[in-house]
């Protein structure tokens, strides 16, 4: 561990005292997407009080602490909750109905937090800027554009890198996990509409019956992934709701389709969408539908690919303050982030990494369950721990310890 590393986190343990009382808090009082009032004025407050430089833009909030010459390191962390209903049995579990902090932001929140207190209280130590970014409703994928959308290029210096993690249930309570190039996949969600032409039940004949439509739809498109895709290539297309009609004996005018697809690969991404275009129309002529199909791209997530310069300059920061046991390979995941609109809209590069979440033997579950309940350390611990390292390792000279 540096010198300056240890300097920075020498106030880690008074940190840590409070942080456990306010993630329990926001634990509590989870709030949705674009919704985040109270969580919002909480990190006001708190970035206020450590002498940052606060606004709020596009439904977020940024603090800039300039503390002289040197890099400029952007921290993101995301702050929205999910339409969850928590069943984990914690003493600080949600108060709101029906919402919950099923991924894990309110451990983002605090981590973020601590490091932005850290920083502030240690500014001897360092030198550069650090800017600490909020963002509201990653779980819609539209957070960061509301951002960038309000100005944030133009609001804040711009960043000499990006950084974000996110607590998951592999690497074990502990340990953070880094990789380079996509570590999250680019997804779209397709609302797809094709049109029949109802008729009674008793006469089908009179029909062109978009049920029976759609049906061979779902089927064809189960053949993208085995039959498009080279062996090698990796792409997800779900069919994850299909809806027509409302009774037995009607046949409706049209079906609706919602499909999500994801892919590691802009190039495959864009060959699954090309396809699935390809056989709605297709299948849509077979039947004889009176009308050409209609699509909309209703929710997007770009591909998360992690610098190759960046993560080793802060995977070595990682190695040499945890230790290598404690910093693992990141398996590149099938879920989806905006973080990346952030760095890109800056014209910047980014790493992205994990941090375990649950202690050695405890049954893990997954983000976006009912019952993810993270263990608060030494995740909150380790993950400001992780946001200080990556931050000094450019905003230090010093690269060995």
């Amino acid at each position: 561990m540096s010198d300056v590393v240890t300097q920075v986190l020498a106030g880690l343990e008074e940190t840590s005292q409070w942080q456990e009382v306010l993630y329990e808090d926001l634990h509590q009082h989870p709030e949705l997407s674009f919704n985040e009032e109270r969580t919002r004025g909480i990190i006001t407050q708190r970035l206020d009080a450590m002498g940052y430089q606060t606004q709020q833009i596009g439904g977020g909030v940024v603090g800039v602490l300039d503390n002289g010459p040197g890099e400029t390191v952007l921290a993101r962390a995301d702050i929205d909750a999910l339409p969850v209903t928590e069943d984990t049995g914690l003493a600080y579990a949600s108060t709101t109905e029906g919402v919950m902090h099923a991924c894990g932001h309110d451990t983002h929140i605090v981590c973020a937090l601590g490091a932005a207190e850290l920083l502030a209280q240690t500014r001897e130590a360092w030198s550069g800027t650090y800017v600490a970014l909020f963002q509201p409703a990653e779980e819609v994928g539209a957070g960061a554009r509301s951002m960038v959308d309000d100005g944030l290029t133009s609001k804040v210096p711009t960043p000499t890198v990006c950084v974000a993690q996110h607590v998951l249930g592999a690497p074990v309570s502990g340990h953070v996990a880094t990789a380079v190039g996509p570590v999250l996949s680019a997804a779209n969600s397709l609302r797809i509409t094709v049109h029949g032409k109802g008729s009674h039940g008793s006469m089908p004949h009179l029909s062109i019956d978009p049920v029976v439509l759609a049906s061979s739809i779902v089927t064809r498109l189960q053949t993208i992934v085995s039959r498009v895709l080279a062996p090698d290539e990796f792409g997800v297309v779900t069919v994850g709701s299909l809806q027509a009609g409302a009774t037995a004996n009607i046949i409706p005018d049209e079906a609706v389709l919602l499909v999500n697809i994801r892919a590691y690969d802009p190039d495959v991404q864009t060959r699954i969408i090309e396809a699935i275009k390809r056989i709605v129309r297709g299948e849509c002529a077979a039947s004889g539908s009176p009308r050409e199909p209609e699509f909309e791209d209703y929710e997007s997530y770009p591909l998360t690919t992690n610098d190759a310069a960046v993560t080793e300059t802060v995977t070595a920061a990682f190695r040499r303050h945890f230790g290598a046991e404690r910093v693992e390979q990141m398996t590149p995941a099938t879920a989806s982030e905006d973080f990346s609109v952030i760095p890109d809209a800056f014209g910047v590069p980014y790493t992205y990494w994990g941090n375990g979440g649950f202690l050695p033997g405890r049954d893990v579950v997954g983000n976006h369950n009912p019952g993810f309940a993270p263990d608060p350390q030494p995740t909150l611990r380790t993950g400001t721990e992780a946001l200080v390292v990556a931050a000094l390792a450019y905003l230090s000279d010093e690269t060995t310890g």
